[in-house]
């Protein structure tokens, strides 16, 4: 105990000037602290209270004759005393317990003042019998329930429990089996232990340490130690142990006995706790009236404080001071020194381990514990001892910036204690990206393959939290440790990252597809539109298997069919078509299995178009417009323009493509026209009304790339029979034309025969000999009836080449039929003028000429004629009586008559329908015909007109 440091703490407060106030004339017995104030008891019965600066406040005769103990209460504003009254009885004990409430005071003109006394209590009774009083505590279990603890001389202690102020009380005897001596069987010393539920009574004589449990009934007493102390020397510490001091040493006891011991030489006459501090006054026996006053640092083993000091009489604690009430009434306050004056005492010693523990011990905050660390650190870096310094640094680890370290230990001779510390950043997770960057440099730089592999694949549980996934992947990268940083990528499921790797750095293009494959449908469509160009320019067969699973969401062969929403969910193999700029052979493989799978799909009119770019490519370059074949296309079409306009008859094809190509390409070139040509009718059948791909480009496609078969079908899907004729006749392809026009000019079929009339003006421009060809097209046209002789032979007579032999046979069948017609004419006309005659002198013979009528039988019934009678002008007779309501219309003739009127209206109704007549006279041979229908009935004269308009 003597090797202790020792320490100053602890000072005196107040210039150790101060004194007992001298309002206060008796000897002090007792006093207690509490609520901010000290309480005094003195021998002439009086108690007085102290302030702060240890001023009196107000003093009151509590007993007649001394106050023998007091305490204050803390959770009440209570006071519980114990003295000496006056005897009035020789049967009564003059020791009286009063209990004082010092928030009311006596009212003006009482016969005394001070606080209002609540209760006064017979301590002793014929139950309890009279002893001298040794020790007095008062526990407040929750208030108002008290329970109070005298200790007497004759080892007995009384208890007395309940609300005293309404004198519920109860009252028990607690015995302390000693020694038969008397004077070893005093109770010296009491102390309540409350844990839980559990309440315990510490007792101690001169020769014993007992536990009383006083939950159990009755209380049940052990036996601690067989040892005590005197009065005075007992406390109890902030954990609830009992303290006593003897001679020899101090002990601590727990519930279950005795616990440390501290050889603490000397008579201890006084003991205290204080903040976690044991306090000692210890006689000197060499002078007794020099005591020394000891403050331990148990838990440190300091010694925090010593002083020497007179004869001590009382020992409080209070305003967080430890008071010392001296015999010469004399008072020493003594106060701790702030932690910073203590840490700077300590710092100046150099002693770094004491003031650790002394943070540490104090609870101080986390932050005066890291500067004391860091202090610490400090003062062993410059004595280069940089493993403790670095151990120190670590404990400030959240509190101190760890750049404040890091600077020190940048230098290659300490990366090993570097490296510690960043470990230890990177467990508590306060490890930035930076650390992150430095950590992994160091191992890389110090080679240690083993520790990167810990901090990489260590705590699978916390290693996403320890450091931050993308810099340690770049710089296990940048530094060649690809498997490292493949495997962060990967745990973290940075698939970008573990891809790049692969690709970029090793190459791996087998296992980067697998790797994919192993992915959500999702996710692998996310990484293939990152990198799939890559992975297509090195294996496109395996690429594009993985885009099938991803766009058909099936790794199966069968066809799908989108009745389901499914279908609409997954990706586009359009959103990939980026991925194929440099590989168009490989979009044109993915797109045709993705059509053969997948029918009705949402993108079927994008894909077609990029398929159609593809077909009908020259070189199959995509985009297919390249500049190659642009300038093969503008010198293809402008040889044709040439040869159309200068009138070549060659009659034989121009040739699509140049004549330098390599066969297979050419075979190739063609079998790519004929699955474009295929594309455009599957993909525009008869019983769809809109293509499933844009006209527009597949039209452009075709013109460029000089693609005649697909032009001729687009031109006649669309009714463009027109451009469909113009494109034989740019080939100079008779045949074709003539064919063209057998399926395209019926116009039974909805077809247009004008064009018979188009081809017939092209072979008499054409200035070659084609007899036989117009001979052919002048049967439709005879046929049909398109053109009238008179323009066939004007328009071939420009034909230099063609004799009239071509048309002889021609001319004789249209004017032989052109004399029948006439012939029949002329015959109806004279059969129409005689029945017109005839008409003409019948209704003269009406209008001149009286009409007998000579019927003797009526009509109707076919009885004998009598009067009354009505006879018509169409020769028809009624009885009046037959005819009935109708008397001005033949009953015979009337439907006749009305269906002609009918006619009639129905006629000039459709006169007015202006839509019909015109429609009859386009799709009729001869509209002339038409025309002259109309006027024959008379729908179209002036007089009709003037009618409706009347």
């Amino acid at each position: 105990m003597y090797q202790w440091r020792k320490f100053e703490f602890f000072e005196e407060k107040s210039g150790g000037k101060g004194s007992i106030p001298a309002e206060i004339t008796g000897r002090i017995d007792c006093c207690s602290g509490g609520r901010g104030r000290i309480v005094i008891g003195c021998d002439d019965g009086t108690v007085s209270l102290l302030d702060r600066g240890f001023k009196h406040i107000y003093g009151f005769q509590a007993h007649a004759s001394s106050v023998l103990f007091l305490q204050q209460l803390k959770q009440r504003n209570y006071l519980v005393t114990v003295g000496e009254e006056d005897q009035t009885s020789s049967h009564l004990s003059s020791i009286c317990l009063k209990v004082f409430d010092l928030d009311k005071m006596q009212p003006e003109g009482s016969s005394s003042t001070g606080p209002v006394c609540v209760q006064i209590l017979r301590i002793f009774t014929t139950q309890f019998p009279e002893a001298k009083i040794t020790s007095f505590l008062v526990l407040e279990e929750a208030p108002p329930i008290l329970l109070i603890s005298i200790g007497l001389e004759n080892g007995s202690i009384y208890c007395i429990k309940g609300d005293l102020t309404r004198e519920r009380i109860s009252r028990f005897k607690l015995q302390v089996e000693g020694p038969v001596e008397t004077s070893d069987s005093l109770i010296t010393g009491l102390g309540f232990r409350v844990e839980g539920q559990a309440l315990q009574l510490f007792a101690i004589t001169p020769t014993s340490v007992s536990l009383f449990s006083l939950n159990d009934n009755p209380p049940r007493r052990q036996t601690l130690d067989q040892i005590g102390c005197n009065s005075n020397a007992v406390a109890m510490s902030d954990h609830m142990d009992l303290i006593i001091g003897r001679p020899e040493a101090v002990y601590f006891y727990e519930v279950d006995g005795r616990g440390p011991c501290w050889a603490f030489d000397g008579e201890k006459k006084f003991l205290g706790w204080f903040r976690g501090y044991l306090l000692c006054v210890i006689g000197d026996h060499q002078i007794n009236s020099k005591n020394s006053f000891n403050i331990y640092d148990l838990k440190n083993k300091l010694i925090a404080h010593s002083m020497m000091v007179g004869e001590v009489s009382h020992m409080i604690c209070e305003w967080g001071y430890i008071i010392l009430i001296m015999s010469d009434r004399k008072v020493l306050f003594i106060g701790e020194k702030d932690m910073e004056s203590k840490l700077d005492m300590l710092f100046k010693k150099n002693l770094y381990n004491v003031a650790i523990n002394l943070v540490h011990s104090q609870h101080a905050d986390a932050v005066a514990t890291a500067e004391v660390l860091r202090k610490y650190g400090d003062h062993l870096y410059g004595k280069q001892e940089y493993d403790e310094a670095m151990s120190q640094y670590i404990q400030t680890i959240g509190h101190l910036e760890p750049s404040y370290v890091i600077q020190k230990f940048l230098d290659a001779q300490r990366i090993y204690n570097l490296t510690n510390y960043l470990e230890q950043l990177h467990e508590r997770g306060l490890a930035s990206k930076d650390h992150t960057t430095l950590l992994l440099n160091c191992y890389t730089k110090l080679k240690d393959v083993e520790k990167l592999n810990k901090f990489i694949k260590g705590d699978d549980s916390v290693s996403e939290q320890r450091f931050d996934v993308e810099t340690a992947i770049r710089v296990c990268r940048s530094a060649g440790y690809h498997e490292h940083a493949m495997y962060v990528a990967k745990k973290a499921k940075r698939h970008e990252w573990y891809l790049k790797i692969l690709l970029e750095d090793l190459g791996s293009y087998q296992e980067a597809l697998q790797y994919i494959s192993s992915l959500e449908p999702n996710q692998a469509g996310v990484t293939l539109k990152e990198y799939g160009k890559i992975l297509i320019e090195h294996r496109p067969a395996e690429t594009i298997g993985i885009l099938m699973k991803v766009c058909t969401d099936s790794g199966e062969t069968k066809r799908i069919s989108s009745n389901g929403a499914r279908l609409s969910m997954l990706p586009s193999p359009m959103d990939f078509i980026n991925s194929f700029v440099h590989s168009p052979q490989s979009l044109m493989d993915f797109l045709e299995k993705y059509v053969s799978r997948v029918k009705d799909s949402p993108a079927q009119t994008e894909i077609n178009n990029t398929l159609l770019e593809l077909y009908l490519s020259n070189s199959l370059s995509f985009p297919s417009i390249s500049r190659e074949n642009v300038g093969d296309d503008l010198n293809f079409k402008a040889n044709n323009s040439w040869e159309v306009a200068n009138g070549s008859a060659s009659g034989k094809k121009t040739k699509p493509f140049t004549e330098g190509k390599d066969v297979k390409k050419e075979n190739d070139r063609q079998e790519r026209f004929q699955k474009g040509l295929s594309l455009l009718k599957s993909a525009w059948t008869s019983e769809m009304e809109y293509p499933m791909y844009d006209v527009d480009l597949a039209i452009i496609l075709c013109e460029m790339n000089a693609f005649k078969d697909g032009l001729l079908f687009l031109y006649e899907k669309m009714k463009l029979y027109k451009e469909v004729f113009a494109c034989y006749m740019q080939a100079h392809d008779h045949e074709g034309l003539i064919a063209c026009c057998k399926k395209l000019g019926d116009s039974s079929q909805g077809g247009d025969p004008s064009l018979w009339g188009d081809l017939l003006k092209y072979f008499g421009e054409l200035g070659e000999d084609c007899s036989k060809e117009v001979k052919e097209v002048l049967t439709y046209i005879e046929r049909d009836d398109v053109l009238p002789p008179i323009v066939v032979v004007q328009l071939l007579s420009k034909n230099p080449c063609l004799t009239l032999s071509v048309v002889k046979d021609y001319i004789a069948r249209r004017l032989e039929q052109e004399s029948k017609l006439i012939e029949d004419d002329r015959k109806s006309i004279e059969k129409y003028q005689e029945g017109t005659t005839s008409m003409r002198k019948e209704i003269q013979e009406l209008r001149t000429n009286a009409k007998i009528f000579q019927l003797s039988k009526c009509t109707a019934c076919t009885f004998t004629l009598d009067l009354p009678a009505v006879h018509f002008m169409c020769m028809h007779s009624f009885h009046l009586r037959c005819l009935g309501d109708n008397e001005k219309e033949c009953p015979e003739c009337a439907p006749e008559y009305r269906a002609v009127l009918e006619t009639k209206r129905n006629l000039e109704q459709n006169a007015k329908d202006q839509d019909r007549f015109f429609q009859q006279v386009k799709s009729s041979k001869d509209g002339f015909s038409v025309i002259a229908d109309y006027f024959s009935k008379g729908i179209l004269s002036k007089t009709a007109n003037d009618t409706d308009n009347t």
